[in-house]
């Protein structure tokens, strides 16, 4: 498997992987994380502008998309009912999602990313049970509780050396 950087050509499969990753989350006790249309095409192509968006391939087929930026995250600026692991600069992973559960491909990714910058956050939705097993079993840690900029909660996890 490799990562890569995001292109153009990869939108229709992103949309398929998002698609499939929501029904997923239902289907697994999670139905209000990723409601409505979100993400979508539009969040792809801003990853995209951004220089934020990155794909998994694994024998030349796209298997996961994810957004990684190394920079501050205004949401996690406010940590309720805990605290980070430390306060130095941090890289953070949003829109994860992968084509095949159970593959090893979400484990390859954050592992890609923690080589990349090893200190790293990310968020969940109290619901997503199966992202919280798999964040811990790839060593984040739950830190507490962040609110995205809509007021939703979110359970937030840390990565660090």
């Amino acid at each position: 498997m490799i990562i890569r950087k995001t292109t153009l050509q990869d939108l229709s499969t992103i949309k398929e992987i998002y698609a499939n990753a929501k029904v997923f989350m239902k289907n697994n006790g999670n139905p209000n994380q990723w409601k409505g249309d979100y993400p979508n095409e539009q969040d792809a192509k801003w990853d995209i502008e951004n220089d934020v968006g990155y794909v998994c391939e694994d024998n030349g087929e796209v298997v996961a998309v994810f957004a990684f930026k190394i920079g501050v995250e205004p949401t996690y600026n406010k940590i309720f009912d805990g605290s980070w692991l430390n306060d130095l600069p941090y890289a953070f992973i949003h829109r994860i999602a992968v084509s095949r559960h159970g593959k090893g491909i979400f484990d390859f990714c954050v592992n890609e990313c923690y080589k990349r910058f090893p200190n790293i956050k990310i968020d969940t939705h109290r619901d997503n049970t199966p992202m919280q097993k798999v964040l811990k079993r790839n060593g984040f840690s739950y830190c507490g509780i962040i609110y995205l900029e809509n007021g939703e909660e979110r359970l937030a996890f840390q990565k660090a050396k």
